[in-house]
């Protein structure tokens, strides 16, 4: 499976199982393992050092413990539409742990921003302010 044009995983390394799917279907989700569950070693993976430890420091709900990534895929009535929705998830998955994080500029706020903020918070007090009982 291509990935980016300088990642690619082995189908080798993709573990497959059938499952019985929910929603639409009628009878035939019942019958039918259409669902696919989806199981990626990250350990045992031909990727590189680096993209194995970007991979690993995601905090995912699809990730167990032993670095392995399991995606379910039942969106479809069809075994192979579920196959192929969950490998672009997979894919998808990984070309984020790879995509360079953006370092943040530092800006600072501007000289109107700053007034306007002002001018609200005084007004707002105002506001307040005339909530408040008269003393007589």
């Amino acid at each position: 499976m291509k990935i980016s044009d300088h990642i690619s995983v082995p189908d080798t390394s993709i573990e497959f199982y059938p499952i019985r799917s929910r929603g639409p279907g009628g009878q035939n989700v019942n019958k039918v393992s259409s669902g696919v569950h989806i199981r990626f070693d990250i350990h045992a993976s031909d990727l590189s050092d680096d993209i194995k430890a970007k991979l690993l420091s995601l905090k995912d709900k699809r990730f167990t413990r032993q670095g392995i990534i399991v995606i379910k895929a039942m969106t479809f009535r069809s075994a192979a539409k579920n196959r192929e929705n969950g490998l672009e998830r997979l894919g998808e998955l990984i070309r984020d742990a790879v995509r360079p994080v953006k370092k943040r500029k530092p800006t600072r706020p501007t000289r109107a921003s700053k007034t306007r903020r002002l001018d609200s918070k005084t007004r707002r007090s105002k506001i307040k302010a005339l909530r408040k009982k008269i003393d007589i």
